[in-house]
């Protein structure tokens, strides 16, 4: 019995890196496809990394963009797929469980954009600010 279990969990094991890299670029795939939000955050993220690119800013305000970008989709990405597990096992039945695990992801979303917005705030404004005075 023990040596089934492990012949079946080996199925469910990526064989090599490859496979492992192509699943992974499947799911970011799929996700920018099914998922209107993170759509919009990337254009978001484009617009960010252009006014970054007309504003100059310098090597750490791109890590702090950076990391505020990756995150914010990172977030979102995380949160669509504890949605579509929570879908899958309510089998779409109203649960208040289940309501409560996609409300937590989704703030966690909306917790990680306000940081976001934070960062855009604090690097863009100040030279917005120059530009117009």
């Amino acid at each position: 019995m023990a040596l089934r279990d492990k012949n079946s969990e080996k199925k469910w094991k990526n064989r090599t890196v490859y496979a492992s890299l192509e699943f992974a670029l499947t799911g970011i795939v799929t996700a920018f496809h099914e998922e209107r939000n993170l759509r919009k955050h990337a254009v978001s993220a484009t617009l960010a990394i252009l006014f970054g690119i007309i504003f100059r800013i310098d090597k750490v305000e791109w890590l702090f963009l950076l990391l505020a970008i990756f995150l914010v989709i990172f977030a979102e990405i995380i949160n669509s797929a504890i949605e579509n597990v929570v879908d899958l096992a309510s089998d779409y039945h109203f649960s208040m469980l289940a309501k409560n695990a996609k409300d937590m992801a989704a703030g966690a979303v909306l917790f990680i954009s306000g940081y976001a917005v934070i960062v855009g705030c604090v690097i863009f404004l100040p030279k917005i600010w120059d530009l117009i005075f």
